[in-house]
C-alpha cells in the first residue's frame, strides 16, 4: 500500500485518467460510426448519379474470319472450317484534355463533391496489315470494323457523342463489345480498306463522376491536359503529371507517357489473353479532394485526447504543489470528462457547419466551462483565468496539429518537451518531501 500522501495523489489521478480513456474510446467508436453511415450515403449518391470514371481506349478492333481444311476423318472427308479473329490495335498518338466542372449532391446533412467534364480526344491509328495469307488459307472474309471505348459508369454519359473518322462522322451505339474494357460504347465503320495504312479520329464526351477520373494511356505516345476550378488536385496512378499548377483557383496538370515507359502493347496483348491486372495499374488521373474530412479531423483530434486529460491533471497537480492547495479526485474527474465531451462537441458541430468554425466553437464553451469551474476550485480569479489561457493555448496547439499532418509528430514532441521543460524549472526548487507531509496533514484535517 502507497504510504506517501504523493504518490497516493498521483495513483488516484492516474486511475481517473485511465477511466477516461472510456468515454473517449466511446467518442471515438462513435466517429467511425458516423463516418461509415457517410460513406454509405455516398455510395448511395454514386449508383443514383455516377461512381468515380475510368476511361479506357479507344482501341481499333478488326474481326475477320479464315476457312480452312479440317484434317480427313476416317471416311478420308475433309470440312471447310471457319474460325473467327480479331485485330486490336492501340492509337500511335493519343491526345486527351479535359476540363472538369465539379458540384455537390446533398443526401440529409452529407454532401458529395461531383464532377462534369468535357473530354477532347484525338489521335492517329497505324493499321498492320491483316495476317490473312498462309498456304492452308482457302477462303478469307474481312467484316466490320469498330471503334471501341471503354467508360467504367456509362451512366455518367451526359448525351451521345459522334466519331469523326478520317473526316467522315459515325454515330455512337451503347456496348464496348470489347470483353476486356468492360462497358462503354462504340462506333462501327465499316469495311475498312486491308490497304489502308492511317487513320485519324476525334470526338468530344460530356462524362459525369464523383471522386476522381481515370484514364489509361494506351497510345504509343499519348498526352493528357486536364484542368478543374477546384484547388485541392490529388494526382493518383502509375504516372504523375510533367507539369501541373495549383492555385486557389483550380489546377492545370499534363501528363505525356510512351510504351517504352507503360510497356501498353505488350500489357495490352495479355489483356486479350484474360489478364488485364497489368494493363489496369497504367492508369493516370486526378482525385478531387475535399480538403477538410471532418471524421478523419475528428478522428485525429479523439486520438489527442488522453494527451490533453494528461496534460491537464498535470498542471493542476501543479497548481496543488506550488499553491499548497487541496484538489478533490472527483474535481479532477469533472474536468476530465468536460475535456472528453469537447471531442464529441466538436463532431456534432462539425456535421453542420466548417470545422474551423466547429473547432472555435467547441473549444470556447470548453475553455470558458472549465475555466469557470476552475476559478472555484483554485480559489483565485486569475488563477483561474490563467488556466483558461493554459487550456485555449493547449487547443490552439491542437488545431495546428490537426491542419499540418505532414509535421504533427515533430510539432507533438516539441510541444511534450516544452511542457516538460517547463514543469521542472517551475517546480526545481519544491520540496518535494515537505509538501508530502503538507498532503499528509491536509488530507488528516480533511478526514477530520
Amino acid at each position: 500500500m502507497l504510504q506517501n500522501p504523493i504518490l497516493q495523489k498521483l495513483f488516484a489521478i492516474g486511475i481517473l485518467a485511465l477511466l477516461l480513456l472510456i468515454p473517449l474510446q466511446l467518442i471515438g467508436n462513435t466517429v467511425s460510426e458516423r463516418q461509415t453511415y457517410r460513406d454509405q450515403v455516398l455510395d448511395d449518391v454514386a449508383r443514383s448519379y455516377s461512381a468515380a470514371q475510368t476511361l479506357n481506349g479507344p482501341l481499333l478492333v478488326r474481326p475477320y474470319r479464315l476457312a480452312r481444311w479440317s484434317a480427313p476423318d476416317d471416311n478420308g472427308n475433309r470440312h471447310l472450317q471457319w474460325n473467327n479473329y480479331q485485330q486490336v490495335t492501340a492509337p500511335s498518338q493519343l491526345k486527351v484534355s479535359g476540363d472538369l466542372k465539379t458540384g455537390h449532391r446533398a443526401r440529409g446533412i452529407y454532401q458529395a463533391l461531383v464532377y462534369g467534364s468535357q473530354l477532347a480526344l484525338q489521335g492517329q491509328f497505324e493499321l498492320a496489315p491483316l495476317p490473312l495469307e498462309g498456304s492452308d488459307i482457302v477462303e478469307v472474309e474481312i467484316q466490320d470494323s469498330y471503334l471501341a471505348i471503354g467508360i467504367s459508369d456509362v451512366r455518367g454519359m451526359r448525351s451521345l457523342p459522334r466519331l469523326q473518322w478520317n473526316g467522315q462522322d459515325y454515330p455512337l451505339a451503347a456496348g464496348s463489345r470489347l470483353k476486356v474494357i468492360g462497358n462503354g460504347i462504340h462506333a462501327n465503320l465499316g469495311r475498312l480498306s486491308p490497304a489502308a495504312q492511317h487513320a485519324s479520329f476525334g470526338m468530344t464526351l460530356a462524362l459525369n463522376g464523383m471522386g476522381s477520373l481515370n484514364l489509361l494511356p494506351l497510345g504509343r505516345e499519348t498526352e493528357v491536359k486536364l484542368q478543374a476550378e477546384w484547388p485541392h488536385p490529388s494526382f493518383i496512378g502509375q504516372f504523375l503529371p510533367e507539369t501541373r499548377q495549383i492555385s486557389d483557383k483550380g489546377f492545370n496538370a499534363e501528363w505525356r507517357t510512351t510504351w517504352f515507359a507503360t510497356n501498353a502493347d505488350e500489357r495490352l496483348q495479355q489483356c486479350l489473353q484474360g489478364n488485364c491486372q497489368g494493363l489496369q495499374a497504367t492508369s493516370l488521373g486526378v482525385r478531387l479532394v475535399d480538403p477538410v474530412d471532418v471524421y478523419l479531423m475528428s478522428e485525429r483530434s479523439v486520438k489527442y485526447g488522453f494527451l490533453f486529460v494528461f496534460l491537464i491533471f498535470g498542471a493542476f497537480f501543479l497548481f496543488e504543489a506550488l499553491k499548497r492547495l487541496a484538489v478533490h479526485p472527483v474535481q479532477y474527474g469533472l474536468v476530465g470528462l468536460a475535456l472528453a465531451l469537447f471531442f464529441l462537441l466538436l463532431l456534432s458541430l462539425a456535421e453542420h457547419i466548417a470545422f474551423a468554425w466547429a473547432y472555435g466553437l467547441a473549444a470556447s464553451a470548453s475553455v470558458l466551462l472549465i475555466g469557470f469551474y476552475v476559478t472555484h476550485i483554485l480559489q483565485h480569479t486569475r488563477r483561474g483565468l490563467g488556466f483558461g489561457a493554459l487550456l485555449a493555448a493547449l487547443y490552439g496547439l491542437l488545431f495546428v496539429l490537426l491542419q499540418s499532418e505532414d509535421y504533427a509528430l515533430l510539432l507533438g514532441s516539441l510541444l511534450l518537451f516544452t511542457l516538460l521543460s517547463i514543469a521542472m524549472i517551475v517546480t526545481r526548487k519544491l520540496d518535494w518531501y515537505r509538501l508530502g507531509k503538507q498532503f499528509g496533514r491536509q488530507s488528516a484535517a480533511s478526514g477530520d
